[in-house]
């Protein structure tokens, strides 16, 4: 992360504030503050981390996923006879922490701070799939897509879906 002196003492400033602000995380921010104001490149790349950055498309793409999820319930709950398929079967699980936690973070924050999808349950994992979930999603909605009835699917046309 390329900054200017004087942006490395407004960050340095602002890191001094926050750990007198929450003293419970103090020793965060001083460590934070201490690799902004000697630039430690390495340390440096670190804290951008925290700043990462999804594409117009890949939200659209993360919002199609939630609002699959949900016609599947919706469609499952309107279900007369919906065989072997339970609720369980239709669980989202979010996505893996340590290789798609960008994605983790948008869906959280969907449904944490815009409060959408609140029917969802997290688990005690928050969402945390612990394994890579963003192909299997991928195949998922493009069976969904091609489904004519997006929101009231057949128990058959949900296995498929779920089972891709």
């Amino acid at each position: 992360m390329e900054m200017t002196p004087a942006q490395r003492l407004i960050l340095s400033n602002q890191y001094k504030i926050m750990a007198m602000l929450e003293p419970e995380n103090a020793a965060h921010y001083q460590r934070c503050q201490t690799i902004i104001e000697r630039g430690y490149g390495l340390q440096l790349r670190e804290l951008t981390h925290e700043f990462s950055e999804l594409s117009e498309e890949t939200c659209r793409t993360l919002n199609q996923i939630l609002e699959m999820y949900h016609a599947l319930h919706v469609s499952w709950s309107n279900l007369k006879t919906p065989g072997d398929l339970t609720l369980r079967h239709l669980t989202f699980h979010g996505f893996d922490a340590t290789s798609e936690a960008d994605y983790l973070g948008y869906v959280r924050f969907i449904i944490y701070r815009e409060g959408r999808y609140t029917q969802f349950d997290s688990g005690t994992h928050g969402f945390n799939a612990q394994t890579p979930m963003w192909e299997k999603y991928q195949r998922m909605l493009s069976v969904w897509q091609n489904c004519p009835r997006q929101y009231h699917l057949s128990a058959n046309e949900i296995a498929q879906i779920i089972n891709v």
